[in-house]
């Protein structure tokens, strides 16, 4: 029951009767809309060019779009010129301009398709709410164009308008913010399941334009984890995050992107490893570096050096938390020095390198006085990077461990099970929880971690759970025994790299463990499912999306460079809208030519269930919600005529 007090607040805004009835008439309106269209995505990994192509090409919905309004008025290569306009306006603008078509003419014919495009992807939507997406200096113009009704009787008054943005010198930047406004309307909810960071080059680009997007939403992965446990100062996360990108070669990001002061490293890496090739650590070059360029030499002494860095601080976590049940990745201690090899789950392998004078036998895991300088200094650079935690705020803000959204639960990795299918008990910090309770207690020791002062011992605690989180045996993030970065970059056998996965992935092959874990959140409805990233599907090996019978969709298709060898394909969206559920399949980024060209391909698309009836802004959560404040309307009116409130 809403109490009086609540009325009388509500009575400032909504002062009259007439004033709630119109709102309630505008509420009930919209609910009659269709539901928008949600972008679920997984697995960035910081390719920042085909992430946006995917945002402003609607995953293939916009192709469609321009197929359906122009299919018998325009030439294939003519839909195709508008297509690209569409996915990237800069490039196809600055190759028009590099040609000899009449520009302004050119200009006048785009806007007026753009509108009609436009005029395809608002009509789900409130006039109010097409124009929030428009940009704010040239809303009017445009919501002029797009509700142009008598177009016979005003065709020279919108020809003014288009010959004036010509004039003007406007039309370029008229034609941009009309194509993010198409984008912005063809996505209304965006949805990441987890792992913006790590391995592609702008993971930063990635948050800048998602700090921009009008709806946005995260479920946190085990790269996002890291990060934000580096951004606490974490020596744990931070070396763990270092070594990763300088083996892919992201200095750019690093040191131009957020700022992190990389000189420290590579003069103590060169001074270290000064004769020492390290050619086990030679980076994987997928991009170039343009801004801050590194000779491969230094780069394999500087992730080396890191490497070591992180082993010994790993190390000193494992023995400070044996809660984790991390024992077993206790290996700098069974390296035999003499001998060149180390002992791994009993077993003696042959070390690849044995150059490591950093390292004391006596005390394997104790940082030297120049690693403790070092790493002091690389943690003053994150915990001061305004950049980084302007968008480690937004994690945190977007975020959070799981999402259930219209009916569906999103997360990144799994939900941890023994093999007979039941929730596992996780004991982290003296707290034994399992299923969605363990899932609630790790997401507030996360925000601990962050928000908590740093006097609090808490930190230091919280902090290392954000590393377990990473690569913990019962982490919902990760899902596998054990992270084998250590065999990877000092045994040759890759026997010994292998990572087994947890139950879970097998085990949601079948319904009923999918239907399990759907009530244990408490989604009953027959048309309730799981979204989870994570585990790059194998398409090419034949691998589905699809696990236990359509109730749960894996969409981490791989749209990491570095996976596409073995996926096959270049990730997946997964796209819920009024009339049905649908996947598409990417095929791998083409980049942009140097003479503005660039080669766009359709995803493949799956539908993969149709609903029953199309579904209203009524059945959403938002729906919920203005339905409450409909209720809460009616009362008071209701008071308004009792007289308990006068009208003013």
């Amino acid at each position: 029951m809403v109490d009086e007090q609540f009325l009388r607040l509500l009575s400032k805004d909504y002062p009259n009767r007439k004033k709630a009835l119109a709102e309630i008439i505008n509420l009930r309106a919209i609910l009659a809309l269709p539901k928008g269209t949600e972008y679920f995505l997984s697995d960035l990994h910081g390719e920042h060019e085909a992430f946006i192509h995917m945002i402003k090409s609607a995953s293939g919905v916009i192709r469609s779009k321009i197929e359906e309004v122009f299919s018998e008025e325009l030439t294939k290569e003519e839909r195709d010129h508008l297509a690209a306009l569409v996915y990237n306006a800069e490039a196809e603008i600055k190759r028009i301009r590099q040609t000899d078509v009449d520009y302004a003419l050119w200009c006048k014919y785009n806007i007026f398709h753009l509108v009609q495009i436009l005029k395809s992807v608002s009509t789900k939507y409130t006039r109010s709410k097409v124009r929030k997406r428009m940009p704010k200096d040239m809303d009017y113009i445009m919501d002029e164009l797009l509700h142009a009704e008598d177009e016979a009787n005003k065709a020279h008054y919108y020809g003014e308008i288009i010959n004036t943005l010509i004039e003007t010198g406007t039309a370029t930047d008229f034609i941009i913010g009309m194509t993010n406004t198409i984008s912005r309307l063809a996505v209304d909810q965006l949805h990441i399941i987890g792992d913006i960071y790590d391995r592609g080059s702008h993971p930063d680009g990635i948050m800048d334009f998602l700090m921009d997007f009008h709806d946005v939403d995260f479920q946190w992965g085990n790269h996002d984890i890291v990060w934000m446990g580096a951004a606490t100062g974490n020596w744990a996360c931070i070396t763990n995050v270092i070594r990763m990108n300088i083996s892919y070669n992201n200095f750019d990001m690093l040191e131009i992107g957020y700022g992190i002061n990389l000189r420290p490293l590579a003069v103590f890496a060169q001074e270290t490893y000064r004769e020492d090739p390290c050619d086990s650590f030679r980076p994987h070059v997928l991009e170039r570096n343009q801004y801050d360029p590194v000779a491969e030499d230094l780069a394999a002494k500087m992730h080396k050096a890191i490497a070591i860095c992180q082993f010994k601080v790993e190390g000193q976590r494992i023995k400070a938390h044996p809660e984790y049940g991390m024992e077993d990745r206790l290996l700098l201690d069974k390296m035999d020095f003499e001998k060149g090899t180390v002992m791994v789950r009993g077993v003696e392998y042959p070390l690849t390198d044995s150059c490591f004078p950093t390292i004391d036998p006596q005390d394997p895991y104790g940082l030297t006085p120049e690693e403790t300088l070092l790493l002091n200094t690389l943690e003053a650079s994150f915990l001061r990077s305004e950049k980084l935690h302007k968008h480690i705020r937004f994690l945190f803000s977007h975020g959070g461990m799981y999402k259930i959204v219209n009916g569906n639960l999103l997360y990144h990795g799994c939900i941890p099970m023994t093999e007979d299918g039941e929730f596992e008990d996780c004991t982290i910090n003296g707290v034994t929880s399992k299923g969605k309770a363990y899932l609630d207690y790790l997401d507030d020791q996360v925000r601990k971690a962050y928000f908590t002062p740093k006097e609090s011992e808490e930190i230091g605690r919280s902090g290392d759970l954000m590393w377990y989180l990473w690569l913990g045996k019962k982490s919902p993030l990760f899902g596998k025994d054990q992270m084998t970065t250590f065999e990877r970059c000092f045994i040759k056998d890759k026997a010994v790299h292998k990572e087994r996965s947890v139950p879970y992935y097998h085990l949601i092959d079948r319904k009923d463990i999918c239907e399990k874990i759907l009530r244990e959140f408490g989604l009953t409805s027959d048309q309730s499912h799981i979204l989870n990233g994570h585990v790059p599907v194998k398409v090419k090996d034949g691998a589905s999306p699809v696990r236990g019978q359509g109730l749960l969709f894996i969409i981490d298709g791989g749209m990491s460079k570095a996976y596409q060898k073995d996926t096959g394909i270049a990730g997946y969206t997964f796209i819920f809208n009024s009339r049905f559920m649908a996947l598409a399949e990417h095929k791998p980024y083409s980049p942009l030519q140097p003479d503005g060209s660039q080669t766009f391909h359709a995803p493949a698309l799956r539908t993969v269930e149709m609903l029953h009836k199309r579904m209203t802004v009524r059945d959403t959560d938002i729906g919920k919600d203005l339905q409450k404040q409909i209720e809460e309307l009616q009362l008071l009116i209701d008071a308004y005529q009792k007289g308990t409130i006068k009208e003013r």
